[in-house]
């Protein structure tokens, strides 16, 4: 964690070799143009689409144990380990979008909003105001630091390189072929599902770092974190986002999620939080702010957790 915030991903190396990210996306993508045929009955495209999700973890987790199995055998190979993990979490990348959608707002008004924060989310950007870019926004940051930091480094914990990678995998995939779509329906299923079950522990971890971020600072509103979260998380269509989305909705006084629009069409939710609808730039610099707390909290407690280990050892 401490290198990516340091270093992130040089985009030097971006433009010549990609990103670890692309790589499993070029595999999913090449599998999906292949397996998943439009002439296919349901059951089969099912079935096409566990096998894909199947055959892409055994790849990215062959790699990742053999690159792992490598590396360790050399002097100071640890060192090497964790400049590969660290470019499976993505905790500069994501401060940086969600800074610029408050920087768009605050310069360039709602059409620059919205354009920033198409990058970051699938909803319809162009049917937002400004308001709804703020929450957007703001969702986004909380959704993603479960997604993006708290589980790929949970899994590393529990399984070095190889489960961060299986990790990014599964999130990869469920990302680009876990939609409720007529093409994906069934063949994304596999890959929703893993998704899924893999972000139960770090989602509500990640509700856990937020709620103790907001009690380090008079900023936010610890009480009503935890009980926007006991309240209003599990009602989230999603079996995850609600966990971060309630807690940061709560810290920071504001109901987010509800209704929104994807691809036209309208998507009805449960509201997160029992605060005002009315978010700003100012909200997304606050969000900001309790998301560095919760992300330094997250390393503290690895740091304890690592010197604990070592002398045990």
């Amino acid at each position: 964690m401490l290198i990516e915030l340091a270093l992130g991903y040089p985009q030097q190396l971006l433009r010549v070799i990609g990103h670890p990210v692309t790589w499993i996306g070029w595999l999913i993508g090449m599998l999906d143009r292949f397996l998943n045929r439009d002439a296919d009955g349901q059951v089969w495209r099912r079935i096409a689409g566990i096998v894909t999700a199947l055959v892409v973890l055994a790849i990215v987790g062959s790699i990742a144990y053999l690159l792992q199995h490598a590396l360790f055998r050399l002097p100071f190979g640890i060192f090497a380990v964790a400049l590969l993990a660290s470019t499976l979490v993505a905790q500069r990348s994501l401060y940086r979008y969600v800074a610029d959608v408050a920087t768009a707002l605050e310069t360039g008004g709602v059409e620059a909003g919205r354009a920033a924060v198409s990058h970051i989310v699938g909803r319809d950007a162009a049917t937002l105001d400004a308001s709804g870019v703020a929450r957007a926004a703001i969702e986004s940051l909380a959704e993603n630091f479960s997604d993006a930091i708290v589980a790929p480094v949970l899994w590393t914990v529990i399984a070095g390189l190889p489960g961060a990678a299986v990790y990014k995998a599964i999130n990869t995939a469920d990302s680009m072929i876990g939609h409720p779509t007529k093409r994906y329906a069934a063949f994304g299923w596999a890959a929703a599902r893993l998704d899924d079950l893999v972000n139960l522990p770090a989602s509500r971890l990640a509700a856990l770092f937020l709620i103790a971020a907001a009690a380090t600072s008079l900023r936010f509103d610890v009480g009503a974190a935890w009980s926007a979260v006991w309240q209003d998380a599990s009602r989230h269509r999603s079996p995850n986002a609600g966990y971060p989305e309630a807690a940061m909705a709560g810290a920071l006084g504001l109901s987010l999620a509800g209704p929104r629009v994807y691809a036209g069409v309208k998507v009805d939710d449960a509201v997160m939080g029992f605060g005002r609808r009315d978010a700003d730039a100012a909200d997304i610099r606050r969000a900001l702010a309790l998301f560095r707390r919760a992300d330094a909290l997250l390393i503290v407690l690895l740091a304890l957790f690592v010197s604990l280990f070592i002398v045990r050892v």
